[in-house]
């Protein structure tokens, strides 16, 4: 929709909304009229998505922190087994934002795809925390090994619990995020600089859910056991339903514009229909596009016309002109421009996605390798406190807490003068930076890790906090890289796409937990199995630093990649195009468009 005028303030009747009032972008409220600027959206709605974001990853962090010693003390798993499972647990929750986002997109809105699935979760969370307290959900404790292994019923409860949790995770997790960008109306300045502020502050919610998870919760299952180390998070998972239902009255909502798959699909088959009736594409060529003010997808605005990829322009080419071919609205045969340019979108993202993967291959090793290592070391606080292993993990989400208020108060004014982007960094930039911290972390890793197995053979255990920098540079490179992201993501997104869009930015978790898992594999069966090859049962015995050395490695090709892939993006701008160099600091963009 075009953005009303605000110009002139024209005489209402009592009752009546001053059209400069209402959102430009045809978001309702919850009663299903044209939301009003004054009484939703904005932080006032916002604030309710960041606490309910708090809360609900107090309660996935809970889990994740704790889930490896879980397998491994209390299900009788191998160390690489339970490594292997929490990976391919949390690439699975990650994985499943394809089905959330799918249907928030489609057919259930974002609003009622979180509510949805946030029940799935809760369900799931409820039976992990049974699997915790009952002795026959679980096998009997290991006093001589082998250990003796669950059966076939206590493996299917903790598997079907796992799997609830993945799916209620993958659900919301693409539509939390947006429904917050939701708030913020794309033609009103004031809430689009408020909008870059709301995702520094969602990234921090997270983190704070992150600390205390790793902090308080760690300490409460150290210290009273499991029941009440998962009964808690459960608990907040529920007040999280709680927190975001209390916000309706103030949310924005945007309909769901049928399935993006299904009009992607249609492109390719109308363009490889044409391409073999030998149908050419030029400057001269007339693409179709509805005549209405609106595209033809329900409630999208209509997208201009680009250069790139002009293969699947033709999908729109006019082969028969006749009003009757046109009319017949078969987008199988004929779509329109802005159907075509919403894939493009999607299209355009694909190479930043797949070389952004690494940091996701890297950031799985916090949860699994880095809490092990951290396990070896003199974790003593004085002569009565101990850190829980869980607990290390706050040096990853410290940082987080520390940075993201410096960088928005202090570092993106600064930046601002250098490179004249209103947020400082472009989000390709951001991205960049967090890619370049995350090689120095596994770097410091590597290096860690060999005077960590040398001091045992000295008979000398490390402190924990030698292990300090690897954790900070990666909670770094994740404040540049998650956030950068987001906004990268969502900017990018069409208005049917935002939820998919997301979902194809977090799902390189799950790619990434899933190569962590193949890595891991394979270098365990090159290099001589779990007895004598480099990752084995015991840490201190193992090289681990060579695998860190590969990470690393595998993090400088990508981050190469990356920078040649930014410094030739093309980004979306009102609709069209345009040139965005990642290392380009004068803030200027080149137009290269072609509209029709």
């Amino acid at each position: 929709m075009d953005k009303f005028e605000t110009d002139e303030k024209p005489i209402m009747k009592e009752g009546a909304l001053s059209s400069s009032s209402l959102v430009s972008n045809g978001s309702v409220n919850f009663r299903g009229r044209i939301a009003d600027k004054r009484t939703t959206g904005g932080w006032k709605a916002s604030s309710f998505v960041i606490a309910n974001e708090l809360a609900e990853r107090l309660a996935f962090f809970s889990i994740a922190v704790s889930l490896a010693a879980y397998l491994v003390l209390k299900m009788n798993q191998s160390l690489p087994t339970a490594a292997t499972l929490m990976t391919n647990w949390s690439g699975s929750a990650f994985l499943l934002t394809i089905v959330g986002a799918f249907l928030a997109d489609a057919y259930l809105g974002r609003f009622g795809t979180i509510i949805i699935f946030s029940c799935l979760y809760s369900i799931g969370m409820v039976m992990l925390t049974i699997s915790s307290t009952m002795d026959s959900l679980r096998p009997p404790p290991c006093r001589v090994r082998p250990c003796v292994q669950p059966n076939a019923g206590q493996n299917a409860f903790l598997t079907g619990a796992l799997a609830l949790i993945a799916l209620g995770t993958g659900g919301i997790k693409p539509c939390v995020s947006s429904f917050g960008a939701d708030q913020y109306d794309e033609a009103d300045e004031k809430e689009v600089k408020d909008k870059s502020g709301f995702f520094n502050w969602f990234f921090l919610a997270i983190n704070m859910g992150a600390v205390l998870a790793v902090t308080v919760m760690a300490f409460i299952q150290d210290r009273l056991g499991y029941a009440w180390g998962f009964g808690i998070p459960t608990g907040m998972m529920i007040f999280s339903i709680v927190i975001l239902a209390t916000g309706m009255p103030f949310y924005r909502f945007k309909k769901p514009m049928g399935s993006p798959f299904t009009r992607f699909l249609q492109v390719v088959v109308a363009s490889l229909r044409n391409h073999f009736r030998r149908v050419k594409v030029s400057h001269e060529t007339e693409l179709y596009e509805v005549k209405t003010k609106e595209s033809d997808i329900h409630g999208a605005k209509k997208l201009f016309h680009t250069a790139q990829y002009r293969f699947f322009d033709k999908a729109a080419v006019i082969t028969d002109p006749s009003p009757s071919d046109i009319n017949t609205r078969n987008r199988w045969k004929l779509c329109t421009v802005t159907q075509v340019e919403e894939f493009k979108s999607l299209l355009r993202v694909l190479p930043v996605c797949a070389t952004t993967i690494g940091l996701a291959l890297s950031y799985s090793q916090v949860s699994t390798f880095f809490l092990t290592q951290a396990g070896l070391t003199d974790r003593n606080l004085g002569p009565h406190f101990t850190i829980p292993i869980g607990s290390v993990a706050i040096f990853t989400a410290l940082d987080a807490l520390i940075i993201i208020p410096i960088y928005q108060k202090w570092m993106v004014p600064l930046l601002r003068k250098f490179t004249g982007h209103e947020r400082g960094l472009t989000s390709l930039q951001r991205i960049g930076v967090g890619l370049f911290l995350g090689i120095f972390s596994f770097v410091s890793a590597a290096l860690v890790e060999k005077k960590r197995v040398d001091s045992f053979e000295e008979q000398h255990k490390m402190s924990v906090f030698w292990l300090f920098p690897q954790f900070f540079l990666i909670g770094s490179a994740e404040v540049f890289a998650y956030v950068g992201q987001l906004e990268f993501f969502y900017d990018e997104a069409t208005d049917g796409t935002r939820s998919i869009s997301s979902a194809l930015f977090l799902s390189e978790f799950g790619i990434g937990s899933f190569l962590s898992t193949a890595l891991v594999k394979i270098i365990v069966r090159s290099t001589g199995g779990q007895e004598t090859g480099w990752l084995r049962n015991d840490l201190n015995k193992s090289r681990l630093d060579y695998f860190y050395w590969i990470v690393a490695g595998i993090d400088i090709v990508l981050f190469f990649v990356f920078l040649w892939i930014a410094t030739r993006y093309k980004r979306r701008q009102n609709g069209s195009v345009a040139d965005e160099s990642m290392l380009e600091l004068g803030g200027n963009i080149n137009a290269n468009e072609d509209r029709r």
